[in-house]
């Protein structure tokens, strides 16, 4: 099985990169955009096939390593593999 971390910045902090992303698609002529946030995606793929044991081990790695929680919010998606 997989799980998918999608990792964000918490509302309210800084996002140079969102930032720089949004000037960058206004000078390529998009318009109407009033924000950009960055984020990033992580897939870990897991030999364990339970979900709730593959939901748990992955909330422990976003809580150690993956994500900062002053800063930065996660979900957890848990996918078959197919």
């Amino acid at each position: 099985m997989k799980a998918r971390v999608h990792i964000s910045l918490k509302p309210g902090v800084l996002d140079p990169q969102g930032k720089a992303i949004g000037n960058a698609l206004a000078a390529l002529g998009f318009g109407g955009i009033a924000e950009v946030r960055q984020g990033k995606v992580i897939e870990i793929e897991l030999v364990d096939t339970d979900p709730v044991r593959i939901r748990q081990q992955t909330e422990a790695m976003c809580k150690q390593l993956l994500a900062n929680p002053v800063t930065e919010d996660y979900a957890i998606e848990i996918i078959a593999s197919g």
